[in-house]
């Protein structure tokens, strides 16, 4: 299986040439073989990133979260079509939850996005993210590099939703975007220290009919909130915002603040500083997911599981000691 090739795929410079031509069906058929867990597709992708890597990086990176039933989905269709009408290209990488029992994944983010997925200048690729943390999947930062060198020069990161893990999402982009609801005594309630923190702004969401002023409430709750947490390293301090999606209110503020961001961080150093640590950390997480791979698909180890676990179970050993003498055991397979 490892030496399978599948017959339908193109040699590297094909899908080089039609990614950098933004031919969005090779862009499609590219980002598959960067997905895919093929030794032969593994081989292809390092080729085709490494060859279009010198075409990368020209892009604002935005991660966008929040809790669920906040619009994401209504939120980015409007502000990508406000994104585009300001003369961008945006690619919108939408991570979809997998089912932990059947890897399944709903992949539904084109349909709630009907009238974006029809524009020349938008591209929508749903992945699943399967176990990784964070639920971006393990491959996201390869396939933003390919849509940037496919000339996109916007692009989202729509997540899972609200959690700690979310610091994945956070760790690969340039800005990072909280959407909220209003209610925020409750929602200050229920989110995660740690994602106020790393929030560059956050945006009120569905602020219209009944709903104007319990937001505008929300925007100062959270304004104060704000101000309990350290000056971030990017000297930027974070902004809160009310938008309404539907009624396309509030958007062009957030893409106006992006921008103010974005040039805070290039004139002081940050922007520069903090894609170099994202490259570096970059590499730190392809390390750990191949030590992975080879340590679960090693003779060795696949061997010894089954027993061990049998042996936990039945209170024969320790779930430590267990641990100890598979690594042993993987150490001694070299």
């Amino acid at each position: 299986m490892a030496n399978y090739k599948p017959k339908s795929r193109l040699t590297a410079k094909d899908y080089i040439n039609g990614v950098l031509k933004c031919d969005r069906v090779i862009l499609s058929r590219a980002i598959t073989i960067i997905e895919s867990n093929l030794e032969s597709d593994k081989i292809l992708a390092k080729e085709i990133i490494q060859t279009i890597l010198p075409n990368s990086g020209n892009s604002i990176r935005i991660g966008i979260t929040g809790v669920p039933g906040v619009g994401k989905s209504t939120f980015i269709e409007a502000f990508g079509k406000h994104l585009i009408s300001q003369g961008k290209k945006v690619a919108i990488l939408s991570i979809d939850p997998s089912s932990q029992r059947s890897r399944g994944s709903i992949l539904g983010d084109k349909t709630r996005m009907e009238e974006l997925v029809n524009m020349e200048d938008a591209y929508i690729r749903p992945s699943a993210s399967g176990d990784t943390l964070g639920g971006v999947a393990n491959k996201t930062g390869e396939t933003m590099l390919l849509c940037e060198a496919a000339g996109y020069d916007v692009i989202l990161i729509e997540t899972v939703g609200v959690g700690q893990s979310e610091t994945a999402v956070h760790a690969m982009t340039d800005f990072f975007l909280l959407l909220m609801l209003s209610g925020a005594g409750d929602e200050l309630q229920g989110i995660k220290k740690g994602i106020m923190e790393m929030a560059d702004m956050i945006v009120i969401n569905k602020a219209d009919g009944d709903n104007i002023r319990q937001s505008e409430m929300a925007k100062l709750q959270y304004k104060n909130a704000l101000h309990i947490f350290p000056q971030s390293e990017s000297g930027w301090t974070p902004v809160v915002s009310t938008a309404s999606s539907i009624n396309n209110i509030g958007i062009d503020t957030v893409w106006n603040e992006i921008l103010k961001y974005k040039e805070i961080v290039s004139k002081n150093g940050y922007f520069n500083k903090n894609r170099n640590h994202q490259q570096i950390q970059w590499m730190y997480n392809n390390i750990n997911e191949e030590l992975k791979r080879l340590f679960y698909t090693s003779e060795g180890v696949k061997n010894h599981l089954k027993n061990y676990e049998n042996e936990i179970v039945s209170s024969k050993i320790s779930p430590v000691k267990a641990a100890q003498k598979i690594i042993d055991a993987f150490k001694n397979s070299f």
